[in-house]
């Protein structure tokens, strides 16, 4: 029997049914993937034994839509037919009043925005739920969001603005390290040396947010004497104005969902 229909076998639609699989929430072949290339369709079946994977969509009760936004209102359209019982998006910026839209009156769906470091168990996730959605439906997205790292249930009204923090929230940092290796390469170390460094402090930093229980700013404090080499640094990015960078940064990302949404 088929717990979880997925439509798009993409790197976070595997991730979700990588986690499910790990967790024990669903066997192998209880899990059927709906992927459109063939080369992927056979990737997805070599890496998972056992698992489900179809070009079309077949009977389905749940559903997992984890496709582009321009492509969720034709996925909709797709499946409407099947008459799904509840559909659990990760489109970024699609609203669930578009979804409830597009699929038949009553289903139950519920928005989710996840984020990459999902594919190795560590991601964030908020999810918002539509109109007809209840506890029941709350607690089933949160499972399977749960299998792949850390969930929230927000109002939908803040959806746009986690896609803007944790959503993107990766590209910033990793953008971040690039610039970290390659100013670590103009003051002199090599290339691998850099990468190393800038990698697994970025990893440790993180982790010590995570565990320690102090906020980050006192865990900058922690590190920054004053007239030190730390305090040096941070006095340059204080100067050019990070603070509202980052700021505009977010409000950028935040304001190019709700233009998604209004699509």
């Amino acid at each position: 029997m088929t717990k979880l229909t997925v439509i798009g076998g993409g790197k976070m639609g595997e991730a979700l049914v990588g986690g499910l699989i790990g967790a024990a929430w669903a066997l192998p072949d209880e899990i059927v993937v709906v992927e459109p290339v063939p080369a992927r369709r056979e990737e997805l079946a070599n890496q998972h034994e056992g698992l489900g994977v179809e070009e079309v969509a077949g009977p389905l009760a749940d559903v997992l839509i984890a496709v582009k936004p321009n492509h969720c209102e034709a996925v909709c359209a797709s499946i409407s037919m099947l008459e799904p019982r509840r559909v659990l998006s990760i489109a970024a910026g699609v609203t669930t009043a578009s979804l409830e839209g597009w699929l038949p009156a009553g289903t139950r769906v519920i928005r989710a925005m996840p984020n990459t470091p999902a594919l190795v168990g560590a991601g964030m996730a908020a999810l918002a739920g539509g109109v007809h959605a209840d506890s029941d439906d709350m607690g089933w997205a949160s499972e399977i969001l749960a299998s792949v790292g850390e969930v929230v249930v927000l109002s939908e009204t803040a959806m746009d603005a986690v896609t803007g923090v944790s959503g993107s929230g990766p590209a910033y940092l990793f953008l971040l390290a690039e610039a970290l290796v390659d100013a670590a390469v103009s003051v002199g170390l090599d290339p691998v040396t850099a990468d190393t460094l800038v990698r697994q402090t970025l990893f440790g930093s993180a982790r010590l947010l995570a565990e320690s229980g102090e906020d980050a700013a006192q865990l900058r404090a922690n590190v920054t004497s004053p007239g030190g080499t730390t305090a040096a640094g941070l006095a340059v990015f204080e100067a050019a104005g990070l603070r509202g960078i980052v700021d505009d940064v977010v409000a950028a990302a935040t304001r190019r969902s709700k233009e998604l949404g209004s699509n």
